[in-house]
């Protein structure tokens, strides 16, 4: 079983497909690091040899923020634009939705179960 970034990598999916379990590697940097590396991206986690997962490893700690890292680095984008109390921030701390969607109706996702009112009729 490969061990990338602290995660563990399934073991019978494509590379190109088991990359993306790391948090920050889609498929346009899954493809681009099986290219850098010239491993071919339809064959299998458990067909790599332990040379082959120790490049890949050593490429994306070194060009690529993922996990952790990536997770940290959302969190305090998201207090800095909290701590300046800019509209974005401010929406962030009252938890509803950031990018001008509507909150009349839908919006529960960000707002969280429906709250009745009482005595409140059509």
């Amino acid at each position: 079983m490969a061990r990338i970034a602290g995660v563990n990598l399934p073991t019978n999916k494509r590379v190109l497909i088991a990359l993306q379990y790391i948090h920050g590697i889609g498929q346009a940097k899954a493809k681009e690091i099986t290219e850098k590396l010239s491993i071919a991206p339809e064959r299998r986690v458990q067909d790599l040899s332990d040379q082959e997962v120790l490049h890949i490893r050593e490429t994306i700690d070194a060009d690529y923020t993922v996990e952790g890292d990536l997770r940290r680095e959302t969190a305090m984008n998201i207090k800095r634009l909290m701590d300046l109390a800019c509209y974005r921030g401010l929406r962030h701390r009252k938890g509803l939705p950031v990018r001008g969607q509507r909150t009349h109706t839908n919006a529960r996702t960000r707002k969280g179960k429906a709250k009745p009112i009482a005595g409140k009729k059509k």
